[in-house]
């Protein structure tokens, strides 16, 4: 980009907050780069009660340090539907207060919650909106068995929430997919009138973090130490939260069918999850606990945990919704160079690990898929496809990209 971008006002609105790790990883990273390109920035999140007594003080002098002006409101949890309805209502009064003041040239709205408060203000006050929708959400709780089709309430909520998704995309100005995949299932529906114009953009990691030259070999025999794993053993890593998509069970039974073939194994585990919660699925599959590690770590250890792992294992349920799901820990590995064995039918994550050759995508969980698939991961070389990362998945191309859908949005027309 040139240097034609002066104090354009945008108010960024998450539903999520900045100080959980999502917020860290995959919201302040984009603002304070498109910060540094002139664009000044409101920020509306809502906070969780513990996080933000713990990381306020960092994300508010990162936040000040980044001339990103942060309006931390609080998550309301509980009762379910009446809380979210009362953080809509806070999170519009808060938006419509800060619009008096700044007159914001465009709003950026993430994911859906946030995109109510950007199509009434789009009906309402001509104001450009950018729907980032980070995936298909009111399918995703359908998906997710979060809410049922079948409930008189949750099945009114999910007929609203579908009838406004067709309003997002038809009403916002620009619209971001997390995938290629996404993007071309939304474009195929008849029901839209109007086809919306859609930048792909996935789950971006920065690069001068996740740089394996960074990493001390020192430290990294140190941290091995203190998990109790020796030198010459095999690691098995798995990064990230442990929920309502990551296929747990298939995964212990890959590392399983793993163990007959190196007996001193070990499967690393780094999440903020309960231990027991994967101990004892693990006793469920046969492991010993003996052959487990879980440990947790502040976001920017990550790559230090990472750099443990011999290869990296992550099996994503496949559904509908997950058409547009990016996970961020895929561009994380592949930076890191580290090998994967994924499942297919989870946004574009096995086209791209196909086309880079950085891992073994599989089409089913059986014993000879999985020996099919460690005899392929021998041939995979880290130095390949480590390379090929940034085009894909680098912060400074996604904060590029992001940059020119803001320009389409609110440059003078000629």
């Amino acid at each position: 980009m040139d240097g034609s971008v002066i104090m354009k006002n945008i108010l960024y609105i998450s539903y999520d907050g900045m100080t959980d790790p999502l917020g860290q990883s995959q919201v302040l990273p984009y603002i304070f780069g498109l910060s540094k390109l002139g664009f000044t920035f409101h920020l509306i999140s809502f906070e969780k009660a513990d996080k933000f007594r713990q990381h306020r003080a960092v994300i508010q002098a990162k936040c000040a340090e980044n001339n990103v002006i942060w309006h931390p409101l609080s998550y309301t949890k509980k009762p379910p539907l009446i809380s979210t309805i009362w953080d809509v209502y806070r999170m519009k009064k808060l938006a419509r207060t800060l619009h008096v003041q700044h007159q914001f040239e465009l709003l950026h709205c993430r994911s859906y919650i946030a995109a109510l408060v950007g199509l009434n203000f789009k009906r309402k006050l001509k104001i450009p909106f950018l729907f980032d929708m980070r995936g298909f959400w009111a399918d995703e709780r359908i998906d997710g068995k979060i809410w049922k089709k079948d409930s008189f309430i949750f099945g009114k909520v999910y007929s609203y929430f579908k009838k406004k998704e067709l309003s997002y995309f038809q009403e916002a100005d620009q619209v971001i997919s997390l995938t290629e995949n996404g993007a071309t299932e939304i474009l195929s529906w008849k029901t839209l009138k109007i086809k919306p114009q859609i930048t792909v953009i996935p789950c971006c990691v920065d690069l001068a973090l996740f740089d394996p030259s960074k990493i001390v070999d020192g430290d990294k025999i140190q941290l091995k130490a203190s998990l109790g794993i020796a030198e010459g053993q095999i690691v098995v890593g798995y990064v990230g939260s442990i929920g309502t998509w990551y296929m747990l069970p298939e995964m212990l039974q890959f590392f399983k069918y793993y163990l007959t073939q190196e007996s001193s194994a070990i499967f690393l585990v780094v999440t903020g999850e309960n231990p027991s919660t994967i101990l004892e699925q693990a006793t469920l599959q046969g492991i010993s606990s003996e052959s487990i590690r879980i440990t947790s770590c502040l976001h920017a250890e990550v790559p230090k945990h990472i750099s443990l792992f011999d290869f990296s294992v992550f099996f994503i349920l496949s559904s509908y919704s997950k058409k547009a799901s990016s996970p961020t820990k895929q561009g994380e590995l592949m930076a890191m160079g580290i090998p994967l064995v994924c499942n297919a039918g989870v946004g574009d994550t096995d086209k791209i690990v196909l086309a880079n050759k950085s891992g073994v995508v599989l089409n089913e969980f059986t014993d000879n898929a999985f020996d099919t698939a460690l005899h392929e991961l021998k041939l995979i070389s880290p130095n390949h496809f480590q390379a090929k990362t940034s085009a894909t998945f680098g912060l400074f191309e996604g904060i590029q990209r992001y940059a020119e859908v803001y320009q389409k949005i609110i440059s003078p027309k000629d």
